[in-house]
C-alpha cells in the first residue's frame, strides 16, 4: 500500500520534516540559526549530486528540470556575492572582513536561492511541509501556556545564551532562549517565541498560517492555523496582521481571476470603492497614522534609519554600496543603518546593483505565480509565499531571517518547478488560497 502523501519518503523529505519538527528543540540549544543554512547547503549538494549522476539514472529517476525563474534566483544571489566583493574592494576593507562577509552571504542571501533551487530540483512534495508545520503547531500550542505565564509567575525573560554563538551571527539574540520581552515605555510583555525578535515571529506566523491552510486533514489544519495565529497575535506584530488580511484574499482572487463570477463580483465592489473613494482614502490615512503611532518610538527609529541609509547611499556609494553594515548614530539608538528594511539595507550595503539583484527574481516569481494561480493550490501557496517576501521586505531584512522562513522559500521553488497545470487537481470554489 502506498504511503500517505504527507509521509516523508525520500532523504530530502525526511531532512525537511525533521528540521521543522525539531524547531523548538533547536531553539532551546541555540541551534536554529546554524541549522537553516546547513540544511540549505545540504539540499543544494543533494540536488547537484542528482544532476551529476543523472546520466546513470533510469528514466523514472531523472531530476526535475529547473525552470528559468529559479536560475534567476541563483544568478541574483551569486551577483550579491560579487557585489559584496566589489564593495569591499572599493572601501579597502581587507581580506579578513571580506571572508567574514562572504560567510555571512552563505548563511543569508544564498539561502534565498538554495531553498527554491532544492524545491524545484528535488522530488519534494509540498504535503510533507504542510503536515510538518501542523505538527510543529501542536508542539507550539502545548508550550504556549508556559510562554504566556512566564512573565507573571516570575520566570526569567532569558533562559540562557547558547555556547553555539561562537559560530557567529548578527548578535546573541540568534542563539538565546528567550521566553518573553518587556515592551519599552509600556511595560507589557511581548513574545518572540523561537524567532530572534517579535516582528520576525510575526513573519514566521504568517508563513505557517498560509501553509497550514493547505493541509488536507481538517484536524491538523485547525491545529496548524490556530498555532500560527497565536504566534501572530502574541508577537504583537502589526505587519503580521496586515499580511494575513491582505495575502489570503489576494491569492484566493488570483486563483479565480479567469472566472466570469469573479468579475461579476468585482464590478459592484469597484463601483462602491469609486463612490466612497474620498472617505476610504481618509480612513486609510487615519489607519496608517494609527499604525505608526501604535509604537511611535519604533516608527521614528525606522524612519530615521531609512533616511540615513538613503542619504549615505546616494552621496557615498550608489552602485556597489559600503560593503558592510554600520551602526547608526545615537538618534537611532545605534541600530545598524538599513536594518528593519531590506531595500534600504541593500542600497546601503550593496548599492543599486544589489537591489536590482533581488528585485528581478522577486518580481518575475510574483508575475509567474500570479499567472499560474489558476492551476491549483500549490501555485497559490507559492504566490502567497512570494507576497510574504515582498511585504516583509519593507519591514525586515529578508536575508537575516531566511534561516527561519525557509519552508516558504521551499514552497516557492516547488511551485515554480511545476511548469504545467496538474491534471488531477480539482478547483473547488471553497478551496482556501
Amino acid at each position: 500500500m502506498a504511503a500517505p502523501a504527507h509521509h516523508p519518503q525520500t532523504p530530502p523529505e525526511r531532512l525537511i520534516a525533521a528540521a521543522i519538527g525539531a524547531s523548538w528543540a533547536l531553539w532551546l540549544i541555540g541551534g536554529l540559526y546554524p541549522a537553516g543554512p546547513a540544511l540549505g547547503w545540504i539540499l543544494a549538494f543533494l540536488a547537484a549530486g542528482q544532476f551529476y549522476l543523472s546520466p546513470a539514472l533510469g528514466a523514472d529517476n531523472q531530476p526535475e528540470r529547473v525552470p528559468f525563474t529559479i536560475w534567476l534566483w541563483v544568478a541574483g544571489m551569486l551577483a550579491m556575492l560579487v557585489i559584496l566583493w566589489a564593495g569591499h574592494a572599493n572601501y579597502d576593507l581587507g581580506t579578513g572582513k571580506t571572508i567574514k562577509s562572504s560567510i555571512g552571504w552563505a548563511k543569508g542571501w544564498a539561502l534565498l536561492a538554495l531553498f527554491p533551487l532544492a524545491g524545484a530540483a528535488l522530488k519534494i512534495r509540498p504535503e510533507v511541509i504542510y503536515r510538518a508545520i501542523c505538527k510543529l503547531g501542536l508542539q507550539t500550542l502545548i508550550l504556549l501556556p508556559l510562554f504566556l505565564a512566564a512573565p507573571y509567575i516570575g520566570l526569567p525573560s532569558q533562559l540562557w545564551v547558547s555556547p553555539l554563538k561562537i559560530i557567529g551571527g548578527s548578535g546573541p539574540e540568534y542563539f538565546a532562549a528567550i521566553l518573553y520581552t518587556i515592551e519599552p515605555g509600556v511595560g507589557t510583555p511581548r513574545w518572540q517565541f523561537f524567532a530572534p525578535w517579535s516582528p520576525a515571529a510575526g513573519m514566521v506566523a504568517v508563513i505557517y498560517v498560509l501553509l497550514a491552510a493547505q493541509e488536507k486533514a481538517l484536524g491538523w489544519k485547525i491545529i496548524g492555523i490556530t498555532a500560527g495565529l497565536a504566534l501572530a497575535i502574541f508577537s504583537q506584530s502589526r505587519l503580521a496582521l496586515v499580511a494575513l488580511l491582505v495575502i489570503a484574499p489576494f491569492c484566493f482572487g488570483a486563483g479565480r481571476i479567469a472566472r466570469p463570477s469573479t468579475w461579476m463580483l468585482a464590478a459592484p465592489l469597484l463601483l462602491i470603492v469609486g463612490f466612497f473613494g474620498p472617505a476610504l482614502l481618509e480612513f486609510a490615512d487615519q489607519l496608517m497614522s494609527d499604525f505608526s503611532s501604535a509604537r511611535a518610538d519604533s516608527s521614528r527609529v525606522r524612519a530615521a534609519l531609512g533616511r540615513i541609509a538613503l542619504h549615505r547611499w546616494e552621496t557615498e556609494a550608489p552602485w556597489f554600496g559600503h560593503g558592510i553594515v554600520e551602526n547608526g548614530p545615537h538618534l537611532v539608538e545605534y541600530m545598524p543603518i538599513g536594518s528593519h528594511h531590506t531595500w534600504y539595507g541593500l542600497l546601503f550595503v550593496k548599492g543599486l546593483t544589489g537591489a536590482i539583484a533581488l528585485a528581478i527574481p522577486l518580481i518575475v516569481s510574483f508575475v509567474v505565480l500570479f499567472w499560474r494561480a489558476r492551476w491549483g493550490s500549490l501555485q497559490r501557496a507559492g504566490l502567497a509565499m512570494v507576497m510574504v517576501q515582498l511585504l516583509y521586505s519593507f519591514g525586515e531584512n529578508l536575508e537575516m531571517l531566511a534561516y527561519l522562513t525557509w519552508p516558504g522559500l521551499m514552497i516557492i521553488g516547488i511551485a515554480l518547478g511545476q511548469q504545467e497545470p496538474p491534471k488531477d487537481e480539482a478547483e473547488p470554489e471553497t478551496e482556501a488560497a
